[in-house]
Formats: C-alpha cells, sequence, structure tokens
C-alpha cells in the first residue's frame, strides 16, 4: 500500500478553479484502486504551531500498488483538465511514504 499526502497551497482567488479541477481528479482515485482517506481543509484554530503557511487543503490517499498511483497520474481524462491546477495551484507538497 502506498500512502500520498499532499499539501496544497493555491493562488489567491483561485479557489473555484481548484474545485473544478478536483470535481475530476478525486472521483479519477478510486478508477486506479485508490482511496481518499482525508481531504481537511485547515482554519487558524486548527494550526497548533509550525514555520511553514498553513495549506490551503491536506489530502491523505492510498493506492495499492505504485503502479496504481502512477496510472492515475497519467490518466487521460485527468491530464485534459490539468490546465485547471495549473491555473489553481501555487504550490504543493507531495510526501509519499507507506504504513508502519
Amino acid at each position: 500500500m502506498v500512502y500520498i499526502t499532499q499539501l496544497i497551497y493555491l493562488k489567491a482567488g483561485q479557489e473555484s478553479i481548484f474545485h473544478q479541477f478536483e470535481e475530476i481528479a478525486i472521483p479519477t482515485i478510486s478508477k486506479y484502486n485508490g482511496d481518499l482517506l482525508l481531504r481537511i481543509r485547515p482554519d487558524n484554530a486548527s494550526l497548533i504551531e509550525g514555520s511553514m503557511e498553513k495549506p490551503y487543503e491536506i489530502h491523505l490517499v492510498t493506492f495499492k500498488t505504485q503502479d496504481d498511483f502512477e496510472n492515475f497520474k497519467h490518466d487521460e481524462e485527468r491530464k485534459n483538465f490539468l490546465h485547471l491546477k495549473d491555473e489553481s495551484i501555487k504550490t504543493s507538497i507531495l510526501i509519499q511514504g507507506s504504513k508502519l
């Protein structure tokens, strides 16, 4: 099992474009043996301590295999909407790991 955590930082005022992309990307996860475990939009009250900017969203996703994750990233329908991701996301941090 592959675990993916993604911290997502948006460009100012681009939330609706990001949501359009997510409407396509999130359902695609399950096509590739993936599961969206958590989708969190932290607010200032939930931040206890930290030295980095608070992300707009945090996603925790699992895929059964690395190949499943790679196939998800190369999904043709999802690729058709990557311009929405590029228009809305300033940066993202992807952390890949496994369950201990």
